[in-house]
């Protein structure tokens, strides 16, 4: 049975207050009503689906062909204004995220090589004494916000390890990335930064190449251009920074906030994983992707979904997708089937999350034994997410503790 192309008053308003504070309601609400595949409409009434099944996310994401990501594609195009919010996320460019078939095993292999000759130990080591560097920052003073003061510095502070970058460039590039990923008028002018300081940095390893991600690009077999490397990197830096400082702060409000993890919070590093994937499953970071542009007609879930058209990866709600992996009240240890990261050719790329987990992991372990009573200052029903249908972070993360000494590190 498939049904017809719905109608604009059939279709669910994908925007408003209500996503971004109680998203996952109203993700179970749009499964009843309308099952894994949801007729939505994005900002300014464009029409989209919306994937909330688990087992279509699957088919999506691993079905390159038919469910292709270059957004040319897309058959709105036309009906798009200029000042339409979401431009950032369907914009097409040069980059790695764009690119389809052997061109994008091309540029996401060597993204994966290169990742894959960082020393993980050396990261660790280096993500330690970043947070034992912001913990002294705050250590004296008996409070916090977690989110400005600590997660929110970390991801590009290790990413400039990474890239091998002076420490002194990193405050900058992490103002210019926060303000780039959020949407406003300030967004282009400080991306533009951002492309400047990587354009600089791989200019500068033609003339000193070390043992870092840029250099291992450009010498890597595939033969990358300069400005094929530029945008791999911005790509690298965007994937970093946000869905990290995210996972960071939604990790530590699960341990302060769950009586699981009460009990463990001095020296817990071992309930510090436990969290870190529950988090993947119930809090992900990242929420929904743009996403997939049908190649040509075809059904999905019983849908007559036509050529041109955008499928949003419903991520969050896909994990929370009771015909899915696993039951919400199930026993989450070492179950890593979600899909925080993607899935298919299109996911980050091996071994990008494991990345992301070192830098995550390593800076609460430090964290939670610098400040071992560490505490919520205002009630936990008071944290405010911020406005996003696309990342799931709060706006801050206020704290208490014992004033401590600083580490001297």
């Amino acid at each position: 049975m498939t049904a017809d192309a719905p109608s604009t008053e059939e279709r669910v308003p994908f925007h408003g207050a209500l996503f971004e504070q109680d998203p996952s309601t109203l993700y179970a609400e749009m499964r009843r009503r309308h099952g894994p595949v949801v007729p939505v409409l994005l900002d300014g009434d464009l029409p989209a689906w919306l994937v909330v099944g688990y087992r279509e996310v699957h088919q999506v994401t691993e079905d390159d062909e038919l469910f292709a990501r270059d957004t040319r594609r897309w058959n709105q195009w036309e009906h798009v204004p200029e000042d339409w919010p979401l431009l950032p996320y369907v914009v097409h460019n040069p980059s790695v995220m764009f690119t389809e078939g052997d061109e994008h095993r091309r540029r996401a292999g060597a993204i994966g090589d290169a990742l894959s000759a960082v020393d993980q130990f050396d990261l660790r080591l280096h993500c330690e004494r970043i947070a034992d560097r912001l913990v002294d920052g705050f250590a004296g003073s008996g409070e916090a916000d977690l989110m400005a003061q600590f997660a929110q510095q970390i991801p590009l502070l290790a990413v400039a390890k990474l890239f091998g970058m002076p420490e002194a460039e990193a405050p900058q590039l992490v103002r210019d990335v926060a303000i780039s990923l959020d949407v406003g008028p300030d967004a282009i002018p400080a991306y533009m930064r951002v492309q400047e300081s990587m354009a600089r940095l791989v200019a500068e390893k033609h003339r000193n190449p070390g043992s870092d991600v840029p250099s291992h690009l450009l010498s890597h077999p595939s033969g990358l251009t300069d400005e094929e490397v530029v945008q791999d990197l911005l790509v690298v830096t965007a994937a970093a920074q946000q869905p990290t400082a995210n996972w960071i702060g939604n990790t530590v409000r699960l341990m302060l906030t769950d009586d699981r993890f009460s009990m463990t919070l001095t020296g817990g590093r071992g309930s510090v994983g436990q969290a870190l994937n529950e988090v993947l499953w119930h809090d992900t970071p990242t929420q929904n992707f743009i996403g997939r542009f049908a190649v040509r007609d075809t059904l999905l879930a019983g849908r007559r979904i036509r050529a041109g058209d955008m499928l949003v990866l419903g991520l969050a709600a896909a994990n929370a997708d009771p015909h899915g992996s696993l039951s919400l009240d199930a026993d989450l240890m070492g179950n890593r089937a979600h899909l925080s990261f993607g899935h298919g050719e299109h996911g980050c790329p091996f071994p990008a999350p494991e990345v992301a987990e070192i830098i995550a992991g390593a800076t609460v372990e430090v964290l939670l034994d610098r400040l071992p009573d560490l505490a919520l200052s205002v009630p936990a029903e008071s944290l405010v997410w911020r406005p996003s249908l696309w990342m799931r972070g709060l706006e801050a993360l206020p704290v208490a503790f014992t004033p401590a000494y600083v580490s001297g590190v």
